[in-house]
C-alpha cells in the first residue's frame, strides 16, 4: 500500500490519494487550487473543531471567543461587500441617467467633433442620444455628399464644440 501520508480513510475504508480522487470525481487539475473560505465553510470548520477537541484538554475559552468573533467579522464583511456592490450599481445607473439627461438638452443644437485620431473635424446637429453597451453617444445629422441628411453616431469624448452657429 502507499505511504500513510498519501492515504485517506473515509467511513472505515482506506484509499490512496489517486483512487480517492477518482471515486470522488475530482480532476487532478482541481486538486490544490486555492478556494475562498466563505462564512459557511468557516462555521463548519469551527463546529468540526469543537466536535473533535480533546475532552481532557478542551479549547481555551478565549480562543473559542476569538474564533466566534472572527466568524462574526467575516459575516459582517461579506454583508458589507454585498451591499457595496448594490450601491455601486445604483451609482452607475444614476451617473448614466444624469449624463443622458444632460445630453438630451443638446438635441437640436449644432455640434463640432473630431475624428478618433483628432486630425479631421465635422459639424452637424444633434438628433438624439444613444446608450449602447454602457457607452453613451449622440446621434448627429450631417449633410451627405449628395446633399441629403445622414445620421452618424458621435462618441461624446470627440465633441469639441456645442452651440448654435458652430
Amino acid at each position: 500500500m502507499a505511504n500513510s501520508l498519501n492515504t485517506i480513510t473515509v467511513d472505515g475504508k482506506t484509499y490512496d490519494l489517486d483512487t480517492y480522487k477518482t471515486t470522488q470525481g475530482v480532476k487532478a487539475s482541481e486538486v490544490g487550487k486555492k478556494k475562498e473560505l466563505d462564512k459557511d465553510a468557516f462555521l463548519s470548520l469551527l463546529v468540526t473543531q469543537m466536535q473533535y477537541q480533546d475532552p481532557l484538554s478542551p479549547m481555551d475559552n478565549t480562543e473559542y471567543l476569538a474564533q466566534l468573533a472572527q466568524y462574526s467579522s467575516l459575516e459582517q464583511m461579506t454583508n458589507v461587500a454585498s451591499k457595496l456592490g448594490d450601491v455601486y450599481s445604483l451609482v452607475e445607473n444614476i451617473d448614466s441617467s444624469v449624463l443622458v439627461g444632460q445630453l438630451s438638452g443638446m438635441i437640436g443644437k449644432d455640434i463640432q467633433w473630431s475624428s478618433d485620431d483628432g486630425k479631421s473635424f465635422y459639424e452637424g446637429k444633434v438628433a438624439g442620444v444613444s446608450v449602447t453597451d454602457g457607452q453613451t453617444s449622440v446621434i448627429a445629422t450631417v449633410k451627405g455628399p449628395d446633399g441629403s441628411d445622414m445620421s452618424t453616431k458621435v462618441d461624446i469624448s470627440n465633441i469639441t464644440r456645442v452651440g448654435n452657429g458652430v
